[in-house]
């Protein structure tokens, strides 16, 4: 056998990569990587390490599973089974969206509104300041539509003292959030409960039982964008958490609705929308006088994505 018939690793990331570019894919030199390195059970850079290496069969195999799959639209975090939010690991797999990066900016937001209200910038470490933390009661945070879990998980990752409440319509992305909850280890900050937005939450009998954060990454994909989404996504991830119906506001609208008996006098609103969806919530709110601050952030393509607004 010649050396040009043996199919290294680096032959094999070389000839996918070509393969996946000509199938479409957006990033296919990353995609055969991580597809590389999640089929030899290894890390990227290991598959570096070994790039003039051949592969065993059943890596080869595996590889090539994985690669026909790709091709065929299917996601790679459903492949591998994960996928990397806010510097964090989390399962995910069908039953639930895929983690974006335009969610980690709604965390980013929501998290420094609790710290400038806390004045918590940079750490605190002295045992005063633990024992001021035990004593205040705990920031009540809830995450409408939980899906993996991954605003939740991270909220209570980067931010001491919390409680939050994920809810979910689906019990199958609430399965999945259980695990990445306890993957994290943070069964203590976090409960699941299962609704129709906030609508089978008991609504509360005083300001105390009220939550002083409200965030959310509903579905806001319009009927007529979803039949022209790219079939990577709407041929693989779960409908329900991407359409919200004929304009695409219907849900965050029955939120906004449904919010005003949950938040507490003060308590901050965080919505994840589009650029035609974010317009036509920040204008419900403003028409609303319970609502006041209301404002429509950028993400960091510059596109109008994040509403938030004070409740009076």
């Amino acid at each position: 056998m010649s050396q040009a018939d043996v199919w290294t690793f680096r032959k094999l990331v070389t000839w996918t990569t070509d393969f996946l570019a000509q199938k479409g894919a957006d990033s296919p030199r990353l995609d055969a990587e991580i597809l590389m390195a999640h089929a030899a059970n290894c890390s990227r850079v290991d598959v570096y390490m070994q790039f003039d290496q051949t592969p065993t069969d059943e890596v080869r195999a595996t590889f090539r599973d994985f690669v026909r799959r790709r091709s065929l639209g299917e996601p790679v975090a459903y492949l591998v089974g994960k996928k990397e939010f806010y510097s964090l690991e989390f399962l995910v797999d069908p039953r639930v969206l895929i983690p974006r990066p335009e969610t980690e900016q709604l965390v980013l937001e929501t998290v420094e509104f609790i710290k400038k209200q806390e004045n918590l910038f940079g750490k605190k470490t002295s045992d005063a300041d633990q024992t001021a933390d035990a004593a205040r009661a705990p920031w009540r945070i809830c995450d409408v539509g939980v899906g993996s879990g991954c605003i939740s998980v991270a909220l209570a990752h980067n931010l001491r003292n919390v409680q939050i409440v994920g809810v979910d319509l689906s019990d199958d992305a609430l399965a999945l959030a259980e695990q990445n909850v306890a993957k994290h280890n943070l069964q203590q900050k976090i409960e699941l409960r299962h609704s129709d937005l906030l609508q089978n939450l008991p609504v509360p009998k005083c300001e105390e039982e009220m939550f002083d954060v409200i965030v959310s990454n509903p579905p806001y994909v319009s009927q007529v964008e979803y039949d022209a989404l790219e079939p990577t996504v709407r041929n693989f991830e779960p409908q329900m958490a991407l359409l919200a119906g004929t304009t695409g506001a219907e849900l965050a609208q029955r939120l906004v609705v449904q919010v005003a008996d949950y938040l507490k006098t003060g308590g901050k609103l965080f919505l994840e929308l589009s650029r035609a969806t974010a317009p036509l919530l920040a204008n419900d709110l403003n028409a609303a006088p319970i609502w006041r601050d209301v404002q429509i952030l950028d993400d960091l393509a510059h596109v109008p994505r994040y509403v938030v607004a004070t409740r009076q």
